[in-house]
């Protein structure tokens, strides 16, 4: 598969200005992001790591404008995500980025190849074939399983297929390896270190210490802030 965009020369894919993402409960106040800055450009693995509740998640949800930080922005491949309209939102998903998330990424009621392909109908163009896309992921033979019926790595791995089913030029994905053994978290981090190597940008927030060995750059979170700039 071969990513198909690109940006002006020496533009970032990705690039993230001063976030801050703060949330209420009552009379507490949490801070989520303190003033995250970072830019990633084509080529690029980047994992994300840190303890839990240090902001990961919520970087990569403003990221994918899935979110809107209470300070800061982010813009893609030049082009602002951060307080748009949802139909802007929703075209720069398209054409840009596939997601990874921990759960939910398939709907119950659809089959693997069903998932996929109605992922690809709401995108104009040419796609990767389904089985094509399977096959890289080591599920041809589930492609009419239901999302009930599939173990933690398959799912994960069926995650993936449907975030790459329109070929982004940018992937994003959260703890992709979290329920799978080591055969399937290396099938996964060898198809995510070829979307980086064929030109395109991976952010991976994980926990695991070989998914960040993976990376081109390792980014420290703690409290919200990144720590190893």
């Amino acid at each position: 598969m071969a990513v198909t965009h690109s940006t002006r020369s020496g533009e970032p894919l990705i690039r993230v200005s001063e976030l801050y993402r703060f949330y209420h409960k009552g009379a507490d106040e949490t801070f989520a992001l303190r003033g995250v800055s970072l830019s990633i450009h084509a080529g690029e693995m980047v994992a994300i790591v840190g303890p839990s509740g240090s902001g990961k998640s919520t970087l990569l949800a403003c990221i994918a404008g899935l979110d809107d930080p209470d300070g800061g922005h982010v813009d893609i491949a030049g082009n602002r995500i951060t307080r748009q309209p949802e139909t802007i939102r929703h075209e720069l998903r398209a054409k840009w980025i596939g997601i990874l998330l921990q759960s939910g990424n398939l709907l119950e009621h659809l089959t693997v190849s069903q998932n996929i392909k109605v992922a690809q109908h709401l995108v104009k163009g040419e796609h990767p074939s389904i089985s094509m896309l399977l096959d890289a992921v080591g599920l041809r033979g589930r492609a009419a399983a239901w999302p009930s019926t599939l173990s933690g790595g398959e799912a994960a791995r069926a995650g993936l297929a449907l975030a790459l089913a329109n070929d982004p030029p940018i992937l994003l994905a959260d703890e992709p390896t979290g329920e799978v053994d080591a055969k399937n978290e290396a099938a996964i981090m060898k198809i995510m270190r070829n979307r980086a190597e064929v030109g395109g940008a991976v952010i991976v927030v994980t926990h695991s210490q070989r998914v960040a060995g993976e990376a081109n750059r390792v980014i420290q979170l703690l409290d919200g802030r990144i720590t190893n700039v």
